[in-house]
């Protein structure tokens, strides 16, 4: 199988194939590919009418077929492909649903694990828009105690205020990034190529402003007709009440048509696990590996 660099050029060819994916998973996008594609070695190919992503970071995996054609052929092929490679074939990002196929279609021949550090956090928007009921209501005082404390507004990020949120971001570096945390650095190459790209990228931003200061920003997109999926979202720590700010005004401006929003994973990290579990999730997408098992 011929695979090759995900470049721009090529947001055409794999947007061809994605467009028939129905997946909530935040992973699910051109943007979420292109964007991570340096961190992961991400590169593709077509095959039977589908698209395989290879990912090559620390071990090689793939990506289940995505697109229109039969799968089963793709998977076959791959299967083969791995074969003649010496390599074994896994699969990365694989959801309950691909489960169930490789099951039905491969019965005992693969081994299947869901790990918990990849689920995505799906909350009902307008939960996280109203913030009702005791559940809420931490969060609701602390957007009460911002509004009392600040001179803010929010603004949609365009091409004339794209600079002050890179500034902002160079800062936020500077007080969160240890030199030896390369995921965090990689994370902040992320967010950076967000903002800079975001028109190519079809993405969605917004920020926060204190006393005319840009301290708080998210991007994101829609990637499912029923789901908005925040890729980024950045705030200063010392700004109490900004991360619930721009987390509700960001769905306020961007998301009020969708029934849900992916805030991604939380990489196992407890306090972003805490973080994210106390605004209350209606259901976390899983995601796990498939290893064929060699007969």
């Amino acid at each position: 199988m011929d695979f090759k660099p995900v470049r721009a050029e090529d947001k055409e060819t794999i947007n061809k194939y994605l467009q028939h994916v129905s997946s909530r998973s935040c992973d699910m996008s051109f943007a979420a590919i292109y964007l991570w594609k340096g961190f992961y070695h991400v590169e593709y190919a077509e095959c039977e009418g589908m698209i395989v992503f290879r990912s090559n970071e620390e071990k090689t995996s793939f990506s289940f077929p995505l697109g229109a054609g039969d799968p089963k052929k793709a998977i076959d092929k791959l299967m083969e492909d791995c074969r003649e490679k010496g390599i074994p074939l896994v699969f990365h990002g694989i959801s309950r649903e691909m489960e169930q196929y490789l099951g039905e279609n491969y019965p005992g021949q693969f081994e299947v694990e869901f790990e918990r550090d990849i689920a995505d956090y799906v909350y009902e928007t307008q939960a996280l828009i109203e913030l009702k009921g005791r559940k809420y209501h931490g969060k609701k005082n602390h957007i009460n105690k911002f509004n009392k404390t600040y001179d803010w507004s929010y603004e949609a990020i365009t091409s004339e205020n794209t600079q002050e949120c890179l500034d902002m971001l160079k800062v936020w570096k500077s007080q969160n990034c240890a030199p030896e945390d390369l995921e965090k650095h990689a994370e902040i190459c992320v967010s950076e190529a967000s903002l800079k790209e975001r028109e190519f990228l079809g993405l969605k931003g917004g920020l926060i402003r204190v006393d005319g200061k840009v301290v708080a920003f998210a991007v994101g997109e829609k990637i499912h007709p029923d789901t908005f999926c925040v890729h980024i979202e950045k705030a200063f720590a010392d700004v109490q009440g900004a991360y619930s700010v721009i987390n509700q005004q960001f769905l306020v401006h961007e998301a009020q048509d969708c029934k849900y929003v992916n805030r991604e994973d939380d990489v196992g990290d407890p306090g972003l696990r805490k973080a994210k579990l106390s605004y209350h999730p209606a259901f976390l997408e899983e995601k796990g590996f498939a290893v064929y098992k060699e007969s």
